[in-house]
């Protein structure tokens, strides 16, 4: 028979490893990835250009279409001249559409937009695929700290 003492102490030692049995996305406010990942990778777009966008998506489509949309995780972080990629109305919105469906993240950087609202005194619509992210650098380290491999195409 184990003393009410004991009890409590084994209880005490049990109850810090429930808090950590959290996934690490979870408790960092990474997103949530599906069990089966395997490869994490982020792709900075930084540059603007249709070419340069085009270059991130198709590198987004190949990875998804090598590994499979279960075992990778890839988060596309867009700032500096690189938010358009993410600015609604884009002429790539069905492909990032798509690319969202099968789970690509795409992050828009909101100091970016807050500047570029700033310098023109209009709101800068966002693609609805869009996440809003503080700063793009920062997610980038984040992600990186997190297992994500970073590529800048």
């Amino acid at each position: 028979m184990i003393s009410a003492r004991a009890a409590l102490i084994v209880l005490g030692l049990l109850l810090p490893l429930n808090v950590h049995a959290q996934s690490p996305a979870r408790d960092s406010g990474m997103p949530d990835e599906a069990a089966f990942v395997e490869h994490r990778l982020t792709l900075q777009l930084s540059d603007g250009g249709e070419a340069k966008q085009s270059l991130v998506l198709n590198v987004a489509f190949n990875v998804l279409k090598s590994y499979g949309p279960d075992k990778v995780a890839i988060d596309v972080v867009a700032f500096g001249p690189g938010i358009d990629l993410l600015r609604d109305g884009n002429p790539n919105a069905a492909r990032i559409r798509s690319l969202a469906a099968q789970g690509v993240r795409f992050d828009a950087c909101m100091n970016t937009v807050a500047t570029i609202e700033r310098e023109t005194g209009k709101p800068y619509p966002l693609s609805p695929d869009a996440r809003k992210v503080e700063t793009g650098v920062v997610q980038i380290m984040t992600l990186a700290e997190h297992g994500y491999t970073t590529v800048r195409p």
